[in-house]
């Protein structure tokens, strides 16, 4: 089951993507799917003119982000393999959906995209097993932690270089069916191939990070984890489209600006 946040005009709506030949059709439900059943309501939408999809999920409280988690990447930035995880924040005014504009602030002049793979939580969260942490798992859907390397670099914690607004593209929707064991993390800037990884590959895999993530602090329904970029990270600017995408998922496409 795929779900998608949209809106026509009207206040912003849930919905199932149903696809049909070359078509996307939205059935749209009754409430919000992460504190009601799925229950649509017999209105079908068709994806197109005067549709435009949204940020499948604004986090109630936090997304909870992985740094690092990809060894070619620690590799790439300098950095030695994390013994636990890294975990930093990004605010939920960060939050963009697809084809919404990444924003490049006054303060930075080096900003780069990392494609990955983000769970969506399904549910109060607290001290779970690995073994149990796929029941307190909605979906998945893609991210791009977009970083501003030149504050990343001087200010010696990461609040400011990845969490500015516009800075955590989500989209298109979340899927609840996707196994995330072993899929495609792929990025492209104007069409041209940077990212190329695997889940797979991943040093803590998404079990044991919603685990360990749910000792130190209670997730809450909607909260987001973004689960690390593999290597190929680079720069972005002003002009620039960057395409991020996760095998059997879908593609997040968002331009970039910067306010003149």
């Amino acid at each position: 089951m795929r779900i998608a946040r949209f809106t026509n005009g009207d206040d912003p709506r849930f919905a199932l993507v149903q696809q049909e030949g070359d078509k996307t059709f939205l059935a749209v439900l009754g409430g919000d799917p992460l504190y009601m059943p799925a229950m649509p309501t017999g209105e079908r939408v068709e994806l197109g003119d005067g549709v435009r999809l949204l940020a499948p999920v604004i986090p109630r409280s936090k997304v909870v982000a992985v740094g690092k988690n990809y060894v070619d990447h620690a590799k790439e930035m300098g950095g030695e393999v994390p013994s636990s995880p890294l975990l930093f924040f990004k605010p939920n005014t960060s939050v963009v959906g697809p084809d919404d504009p990444i924003v490049l602030p006054d303060f930075t002049q080096e900003v780069s995209y990392e494609a990955e793979l983000a769970v969506v939580i399904s549910k109060v969260c607290k001290d779970v097993t690995p073994e149990r942490a796929s029941s307190y798992i909605l979906g998945y859907t893609v991210a791009n932690d977009v970083t501003a390397r030149d504050a990343q670099r001087t200010d010696g914690q990461w609040a400011r270089a990845k969490g500015f607004d516009t800075s955590c593209p989500l989209g298109p929707w979340i899927d609840t069916d996707l196994n995330p064991e072993d899929v495609g993390v792929r990025s492209r800037v104007n069409g041209e191939p940077r990212q190329d990884g695997r889940t797979r590959d991943m040093v803590f895999d998404v079990p044991f990070l919603v685990s360990y993530i749910s000792e130190a602090m209670t997730l809450l329904p909607g909260d987001v984890i973004l689960t690390g970029t593999p290597a190929g990270v680079g720069r972005i600017d002003h002009g620039d489209r960057v395409e991020c995408e996760v095998e059997g998922l879908g593609v997040l496409a968002n331009p970039v600006m910067r306010r003149r």
